[in-house]
Formats: structure tokens, C-alpha cells, sequence
């Protein structure tokens, strides 16, 4: 059976503006069980494909895994790769020891999280393993070509109401997934992406202050005009702060 005809209809409008879009596309790890339909792929996709590259080369290649066999193998593959990832992170960082330990903390919250995410990863609606097309030796810059585009597909998934996150998951089978799809030599996987709709909502994203971050003129030096608006919430995590 054929699919609808998508390229005889627009896009569908945004839900958020771009500025709105920009402050509250959360790392969204749970989600329901609705399928996200192909009018909304396409749209994420076609976003993620408007991003920039080095010389306009276009070396992105999106393989997009919904509910075929090969797509159920794929995820199962990546879940149990995360479960392994994120058990050796939770013991080496800590997550369950000091404030870990306390019901509700932030530390805990975040380890509640990733642990649901690891062990319903297989379950998401939509995994995407965003590549790029070598043409030359690997590069410290190559990231370039590719990783703006999945901040795209990111954004344009909080547009229409859905969300996703990126994990470097696939690294950890990168052999096994590439037999499994095909994938040629010559080609970086350069994350997974799972994209589906929140089981719960997004919201202002908390991140370290302007004035924190942003430079004026020399290292260290404050930038006077570098100032949160009003009401901005902060983050504690990262390095300790000076």
C-alpha cells in the first residue's frame, strides 16, 4: 500500500516560536506509546536537512527506525547498549552515593530518568541514527556537518510537540548495526537520537548564567550586556563553579 502523498502538502505549523523553541527543548527520555506519523518525520527531517555543512557538501544520511523487524532488532541492540553504558556511568560517577541517595534530590532524579530511558530505549517511537559521508580522513571539525543538523531534527520535534534525545549509544555496537543496516565503511555514526511524544512536558531548560559563560574582549573578562531575563532559572551541575 502506498503512503499519502506528502509532497503535495506544507509543512505543518510550528507549536512554539523559534526563540521559545530554543529555551524549552528539554531532553525528553520518556515517552508514550503513540506512533509519530509520517507528516511529522517529514518535517523533522526536512528541518534537519536545512542545516548547514562544511562547503555545502550535504554529507548527512538520516536512518530512520520505526517498527520494522530491522528496525525492532536496532533498538534492541542500542537499549542494551545504553543499559550497559549508563550502568558502568551510574557506579563510576556516583549517582547513588551523597545526595544521590536522597529521594527527590536532583542527582536522583536524573539517575530515576536515565534508568527508565535505558530500559524502555528498545520502546521509543522512533529511533534515528544520524550519519555523515566521509570524503577525507576523519577530523576533529567533521562533527560540523552533522551535528547541527540533529539539533535541527531536536528543535523541529519540539515545534511540532514531540521530543528526543541524543546518546552516543550506538558507538557501543556500531559493528553489529551496521551488518544489521547495511551501513558502508566510509560512513560515521555519529549518534542515536530517539524522538517520540513526552510523557510529560517540556519546559525552561536551567543552564549555567550568562554571566558565567560569555566573555567581553578577553578571557574571564564579564560581558556587561550578558545578563538572563527575567524569572531565568539556573542549573547547579557542571564543573564547580570559582
Amino acid at each position: 500500500m502506498s503512503g499519502p502523498d506528502l509532497g503535495a502538502t506544507p509543512l505543518p505549523a510550528d507549536s512554539v516560536g523559534l526563540l521559545e523553541g530554543l529555551q524549552t527543548t528539554r531532553a525528553i527520555r520518556r515517552y508514550t506509546d503513540e506512533p509519530v506519523p509520517p507528516e511529522a518525520l517529514r518535517a523533522m527531517l526536512f528541518a534537519a536537512t536545512r542545516a548547514p555543512t562544511g562547503s555545502n557538501r550535504q554529507p548527512f544520511r538520516f536512518l530512520v527506525l520505526t517498527d520494522g523487524p530491522k528496525a525492532r532488532e536496532a533498538k534492541a541492540l542500542v537499549a542494551e547498549a545504553g543499559r550497559r553504558a549508563w550502568a558502568g556511568k551510574r557506579t563510576a560517577d556516583g549517582y547513588d552515593r551523597g545526595s544521590g541517595a536522597v529521594a527527590d534530590s536532583p542527582k536522583a532524579r536524573m539517575a530515576a530518568t536515565m534508568q527508565y530511558y535505558v530500559d524502555h530505549l528498545d520502546t521509543a517511537p522512533v529511533l534515528v541514527l544520524p550519519c555523515l559521508v566521509r570524503h577525507r580522513e576523519p577530523s576533529s571539525f567533521e562533527g560540523a556537518s552533522i551535528y547541527p543538523a540533529c539539533q535541527n531534527l531536536l528543535l523541529a520535534a519540539r515545534a511540532l510537540g514531540y521530543g528526543g534525545v541524543l546518546t552516543g549509544f550506538q558507538s557501543l555496537v556500531e559493528d553489529e548495526l551496521r551488518a544489521l543496516l547495511g551501513v558502508p565503511d566510509g560512513v560515521f555514526m555519529a549518534a542515536t537520537i530517539t524522538i517520540g511524544r513526552p510523557a510529560g512536558g517540556h519546559g525552561p531548560v536551567r543552564r549555567r548564567p550568562l554571566r558565567e559563560v560569555v566573555f567581553a574582549e578577553e578571557w574571564d573578562r564579564p560581558a556587561p550586556w550578558a545578563v538572563d531575563p527575567p524569572g531565568t532559572r539556573h542549573t547547579q551541575a557542571g564543573p564547580p563553579r570559582p
